[in-house]
């Protein structure tokens, strides 16, 4: 049996707890800068205060959502690039409760690891505060998780949750929508954070590294070009519900356009899209002649460079398209709604 006459500590089996105090000093000034109506963001405390009596909303309805980031993680982990995959992870979380009307308010994150880089782990939650900051809600806590023997050295895994709020009468989609409506896309940053296993794959079969100049961008490195964070809609997608007229609001994730777009229809009710409504991304051509992939996988797996979509009545298109744009989005008129029996899903022209 074994017994040692020296004392164990909780270091010598791989967990710094010192590490863990001096991260949670090293964060607090991002955490603060998130600070919002109804928080004052502080971290330590066992759970995040809200207090939504301060933002005076009638019949409140709170709308939840959690996300990771996929295997994007394994680039940020190889390239070493750490400080924009948090905004990833919120933008999964934010862009997923926005489409049902919901502000925003407050964030957590999950940050498990091997052994805690001090370092690393800063730049990850730097990287949470900013996108927190472009959601316009609170970071108000989160979990540090060190696991050795769960991860290898130099491994990390996130997951992040949102609370956001919606009048109940305002709650998306709004279940009116009819055939003649109009689909407006929102233009994607990149491939945001779904089709990575994909995309490693393809890379790997086409004899390139991260660190290869990208074929689809001039004066960058491949690993720096599929790095681009995804983008958050919250702003932009929330002036546009303040008008009243938009029906439906779809987050193009895992599943692509084919998959997605249904999810906020009625029944009986498909829509039509034409793919040649907008130029695909230079990123994602590449990827479809480099990994000879067909354009149904390519819609469903992909965002194919729309990363929002927007239903609102025809007549309210333009209206719409104008706030969308002063607010820094790229729209494109993609479709529109159709009478169909059976189940809804989308159509391409």
């Amino acid at each position: 049996m074994y017994k040692s006459n020296r004392p164990t500590t909780y270091a010598q089996a791989g967990v710094d707890i010192d590490a863990g105090e001096a991260l949670v000093e090293r964060i607090k000034p991002f955490a603060k800068a998130t600070a919002r109506k109804g928080t004052d963001s502080a971290l330590g405390g066992f759970g995040g205060l809200f207090d939504l009596s301060k933002l005076g909303y009638k019949e409140p309805v709170l709308v939840s959502g959690t996300d990771g980031v996929g295997t994007k993680l394994k680039v940020a982990q190889t390239v070493g690039k750490h400080d924009t995959i948090g905004i990833d992870l919120v933008a999964m979380c934010v862009n997923d409760i926005v489409v049902q009307g919901a502000e925003p308010l407050f964030f957590l994150d999950y940050f498990a690891c091997g052994k805690l880089d001090v370092d690393v782990a800063a730049q990850v939650v730097k990287g949470i505060a900013e996108g927190c900051k472009l959601a316009g809600c609170a970071l108000v806590g989160g979990e540090t998780a060190e696991m050795p023997g769960m991860y290898k050295v130099g491994e990390y895994d996130l997951a992040g949750f949102t609370v956001g709020v919606v009048e109940k009468k305002k709650i998306l989609p709004r279940g009116d929508i009819k055939a003649g409506d109009v689909v407006i896309g929102l233009a994607s940053s990149g491939v945001h954070s779904n089709g990575y296993s994909l995309v490693r794959y393809i890379i790997e079969k086409a004899g390139l590294n991260y660190n290869s100049p990208a074929p689809f961008a001039k004066k960058k490195k491949l690993g720096e070009a599929i790095l681009t964070p995804t983008r958050i809609y919250v702003a932009s997608a929330l002036k546009a519900i303040k008008t009243g007229h938009i029906k439906g609001l779809a987050h193009i994730t895992g599943g692509g356009l084919t998959d997605n777009l249904p999810r906020v229809l009625p029944k009986g009710i498909s829509l039509k899209i034409d793919p040649k409504s907008w130029k695909l991304p230079p990123l994602f051509k590449w990827l479809q002649e480099t990994g000879n992939i067909d354009q149904t996988e390519m819609l469903r797996t992909f965002n194919c460079g729309i990363g929002m979509a927007v239903i609102t009545k025809k007549e309210y298109a333009n209206k719409i398209i104008k706030i969308l744009e002063a607010s820094g989005e790229t729209c494109f008129i993609i479709g529109e709604a159709i009478a169909k029996k059976g189940e809804s899903e989308v159509v391409y022209s």
